[in-house]
């Protein structure tokens, strides 16, 4: 069985699921494994890069390619 098959075969079992504290459960060991998941592949990012990254942000400050905290939130608010 491919992946995908195997994930709508999961997503229809946990369709028929009717108890509370078994949706709770499923619900925090897949939060807990995809938090462990990522953290395991966590990359620390080299000095070289952590520099690029400031070098151009400094560089979109100075040519303006920047937007307030304050209208990103209002165009994100315009979204839904």
């Amino acid at each position: 069985m491919n992946l995908e098959a195997r994930k709508i075969s999961l997503v229809q079992e946990f369709l028929r699921i009717d108890n509370e504290k078994i949706i709770s459960a499923l619900e925090n060991f897949l939060y807990k494994n995809k938090s462990e998941f990522f953290e395991q592949n966590l990359n620390p990012m080299s000095l070289e890069q952590f520099n690029r990254e400031i070098d151009q942000a400094l560089e979109d400050e100075k040519n303006n390619r920047i937007i307030s905290a304050k209208d990103l939130k209002q165009k994100i608010q315009k979204w839904s």
